[in-house]
C-alpha cells in the first residue's frame, strides 16, 4: 500500500511558508525542554489576562514565567502538568515579574493550548 501520491511531491512547499525561512541552525540554538508546573496563580498586573507559573526542570532548576493561558486553564488544572518551554531566551520583565522562561502552546479559536510530552518524561528533559 503507497501512502503517498506523486503529488504530494510536486508541491512546491517554500510557497506555504510565509516569510523568511528558518536554518536549521536557528533550531538547534533553541534549548526546549520539559518541566512540571509546581504552582501557577493568577498574574492581575499583567497587560493580557496572565497566570505567574514556578516550573520545576529538574538539573536545570526552577524557573518562572508569565503565560497568557487563561482561557482554557485554571491555576487548579496547571499545578502538577509537564510543559515545554524555550529555557535559553533572555529575562523578560512583564510588570513587577521576571519572566525567565517561555511556555509554548498553539493558538486556538478557543485560548492558548498548552504544548506537553504525550507521557510523563524526566524534568529537564531536551527536545531533540
Amino acid at each position: 500500500m503507497n501512502l503517498f501520491s506523486p503529488d504530494d511531491f510536486s508541491r512546491d512547499v517554500t510557497s506555504q511558508n510565509a516569510g523568511k525561512l528558518a536554518e536549521f541552525s536557528d533550531f538547534l540554538s533553541l534549548d526546549i525542554r520539559a518541566g512540571t508546573i509546581i504552582k501557577a496563580e493568577p498574574f492581575p498586573k499583567a497587560h493580557k489576562p496572565s497566570y505567574r507559573l514556578l516550573i520545576d526542570f529538574g538539573e536545570a532548576g526552577r524557573k518562572k514565567s508569565s503565560a497568557q493561558i487563561t482561557e482554557l486553564y485554571s491555576p487548579e488544572d496547571l499545578t502538577g502538568r509537564q510543559v515545554l518551554a524555550v529555557v535559553n531566551f533572555p529575562p523578560r520583565q512583564i510588570a513587577d515579574f521576571i519572566s525567565e522562561v517561555l511556555v509554548l502552546g498553539l493558538y486556538t479559536p478557543e485560548g492558548v493550548a498548552l504544548i506537553q510530552p504525550d507521557r510523563p518524561v524526566e524534568n529537564g528533559a531536551k527536545l531533540g
